[in-house]
């Protein structure tokens, strides 16, 4: 395995079996890994003892490292010679930050190679029986993030998001759920369109709770539902009841 070079390796979405072959090919000859917050022990374990492991997990409360310090991190470990592993939760580039950090690399001439993972915005409802796309239901679908930073741009635009796509699929989005609903409802969606929550996806802490545009936020609060969490749009939700497989006992 080369030195000298940083793997941008996605985890996947909490499930340690959905962990990509690669994924662990890499990790068994890392020096060092820099891991995110939802990255599970049993992943780690595949790193060998030797191995540094630094831990650098964003919570909205609080944050380890910044964005700028993580990369400066990961060049200098780079720099030193090391095989350095990058692990985050899901894809790196979905909503992973694994774009930025692979912009810093590649802005310093440090070689870097990306390892995608499963993404919990396709794994956790699938874990709930909804199928993201279905051809009596839905043809089309969009991933978009519930949490934005203050000067992102451009912003979502709910409401022509409301009438583009047939699934909507939102990560990191149960603090903004209230206002998100809000805003579909007034980008044209009925408030009786079906709504799901699944927190902890993939898990054996998995749970899920179904409801409407209009009853979803509620809820949530009334269940004090916590990150992490996927939100699904769409009349695939109905299909959760049905297609249930995943038993968390």
């Amino acid at each position: 395995m080369a030195r000298g070079k940083v793997f941008l390796v996605g985890a996947g979405p909490g499930d340690p079996k959905l962990l990509t072959l690669k994924a662990v090919d890499v990790l068994k000859q890392a020096d060092v890994v820099v891991y995110d917050r939802l990255v599970s022990e049993v992943i780690l374990d595949y790193a060998p003892q030797t191995a540094e492991r630094i831990y650098v997990g964003k919570s909205s409360e609080k944050h380890e490292l910044s964005q700028q310090k993580i990369n400066e991190l990961l060049v200098r470990l780079a720099l030193d010679g090391n095989c350095v592993v990058r692990l985050k939760g899901g894809d790196p580039y979905v909503f992973g930050r694994g774009g930025e950090e692979a912009q810093f690399l590649a802005e310093k001439n440090v070689a870097f190679e990306v390892v995608p993972g499963v993404t919990s915005a396709v794994a956790a409802p699938a874990y709930a029986g909804i199928p993201v796309t279905h051809r009596d239901f839905a043809s089309s679908f969009a991933v978009v993030t519930g949490h934005q930073a203050a000067d992102a741009e451009p912003s979502i635009d709910w409401g022509r998001l409301a009438g583009s796509v047939d699934t909507i699929v939102v990560l990191m989005g149960v603090g903004s759920l209230e206002s998100t609903v809000s805003s579909l409802m007034d980008g044209g969606l009925s408030p009786d369109v079906p709504v799901a929550v699944i927190e902890w996806g993939t898990t054996s802490k998995q749970r899920s709770l179904v409801g409407t545009l209009s009853t979803i936020s509620d809820l949530a609060n009334e269940n004090c539902v916590k990150p992490p969490t996927v939100v699904v749009v769409g009349k695939v939700v109905s299909l959760g009841s049905k297609l249930s497989w995943f038993k968390t006992s």
